[in-house]
């Protein structure tokens, strides 16, 4: 049965890896950091199973768990290589991705076809949070644990 799953999600899988390279390959990271956000909020409103591509384990399907411990590698490498611009907030973490991904789905949800310009308004809004211009004091971020638990939640089939 994993290895349906995994193959149903494979291609997902590689759509979030290669957002990522393309992100790392941009000349410019606060650009590569932008378009990394839009490109997988934006995979997020085609398909609302994306989020389940992060959030599953498949521990037998060692190259899907690895191209997911890469992307997220890259992803980190992303926010590195933007905070030493300059221009990405220096206290931008990764959970604030999936924060960003929990809320874009709600509004996806909400607003489904109705008004699909909403989810890129609000990752436009979201990008602007992330500038470090527009940088004030913010709560202190969720523990890595704790908001990997909220992931696993969030993803849960509802019933």
């Amino acid at each position: 049965m994993a290895a349906r799953t995994t193959a149903a999600f494979e291609q997902k899988m590689t759509a979030y890896a290669e957002a990522a390279r393309a992100a790392l390959a941009e000349p410019d990271p606060w650009r590569g950091f932008c378009d990394y956000v839009e490109r997988v909020c934006a995979m997020q409103a085609e398909d609302r199973g994306f989020t389940t591509v992060l959030t599953l384990s498949f521990p037998t399907a060692k190259q899907f768990e690895a191209d997911r411990d890469r992307s997220f590698a890259d992803f980190l490498t992303l926010i590195d290589r933007a905070k030493a611009t300059g221009r990405l907030r220096d206290d931008f973490v990764a959970e604030d991705m999936v924060m960003f991904l929990m809320a874009n789905a709600g509004v996806l949800t909400a607003t489904a076809d109705a008004a699909p310009e909403t989810s890129p308004r609000l990752v436009a809004y979201f990008l602007q949070a992330c500038a470090a211009t527009a940088a004030a004091p913010l709560p202190e971020p969720p523990a890595p644990r704790r908001m990997y638990r909220a992931m696993l939640r969030f993803a849960a089939p509802k019933r």
